[in-house]
């Protein structure tokens, strides 16, 4: 029995090794799951998505997301250029924008209000696709799985005890492993969303002074929210430092491409302006 114990753990050690690999920002990562598994799971939740939302057949908001998908893609790392991007836009109110593996973009016409200029949207599908190029929802999965298999393990582990310490003891561990690992793992995912979001739009021609402005207009719509501690996504205070912390790096970036091949060319349609539905 200590043999095969030793036998499993080792191939779980082994395992893990294997799988580590380094995100485009430098960071250990953790990914078990393969990018063709990864990109038909895009493609499923796609096709999902189209069906329970209402795909807006306008010509100028689309061809507005459009131009705006293809600036981005075309400053990506070649692995992720050699595909093409399917891109729709939702008519929703919903303030979201959405990329997922095996190239896939959406925009909900929500967030392309609350957006004030072409530069402000192209830092959130900037951030978006930032999620896909650094293997985020594999990492996801992984951990989610590693943790699964750690509460199955102690669940075992404490067969001893009566039903109900067991059941404390389990919802001790699932909360210690939400608030201690999950949660700041989605922060970090979120963070550096951020950051590589912010040099694929400064290489694409978008103005990134304006992410930080964003976060501004997010913050002052927002209303209320859950403590940053117990949330997924940083506050909206602490994603304007760091973006604003970030522009002496990306600036220079802007720069070449506007004395290289000018600015992006994407202007926002004026419709946008109006109120929703008029």
């Amino acid at each position: 029995m200590k043999r095969l114990l030793k036998f499993t753990l080792a191939a779980v050690v082994a395992s893990l090794i294997v799988a580590c690999t380094t995100s485009p920002t430098g960071r250990s990562q953790l990914n078990l799951f393969s990018g063709s598994a990864l990109n038909s799971l895009g493609a499923q939740s796609f096709a999902e998505i189209k069906q329970q939302e209402r795909v807006s057949d306008d010509r100028e908001l689309n061809a507005y997301a459009q131009c705006l998908a293809d600036a981005i893609v075309a400053v990506l790392p070649e692995q992720f250029q050699g595909r093409e991007w399917e891109v729709a836009v939702f008519e929703s109110d919903t303030v979201n924008a959405f990329a997922l593996p095996g190239g896939y973009m959406g925009f909900y016409t929500g967030i392309m209000r609350v957006a004030e200029n072409e530069h402000q949207l192209a830092a959130v599908m900037g951030h978006e696709v930032g999620h896909v190029i650094a293997d985020h929802s594999s990492e996801r999965l992984s951990t989610n799985l590693l943790i699964s298999g750690a509460l199955i393990g102690a669940d075992i582990a404490f067969s001893d005890r009566t039903p109900q310490q067991r059941a404390m003891i389990m919802a001790g561990l699932g909360l210690g492993a939400q608030i201690g690992v999950m949660l700041p793992y989605s922060r970090t995912h979120e963070s550096e969303a951020d950051e590589i979001g912010m040099d694929l739009m400064a290489r694409a021609g978008f103005d990134p002074r304006e992410a930080p402005k964003l976060w501004e207009n997010m913050s002052r719509d927002a209303g209320s929210s859950p403590p940053e501690l117990l949330s997924t996504h940083p506050s909206p205070q602490t994603r304007i430092r760091a973006l604003t912390r970030q522009l002496p790096e990306v600036m220079p970036l802007y720069e070449a491409r506007l004395a290289s091949h000018g600015p992006a060319n994407c202007p926002r349609p004026a419709k946008l302006d109006r109120p929703s539905g008029s």
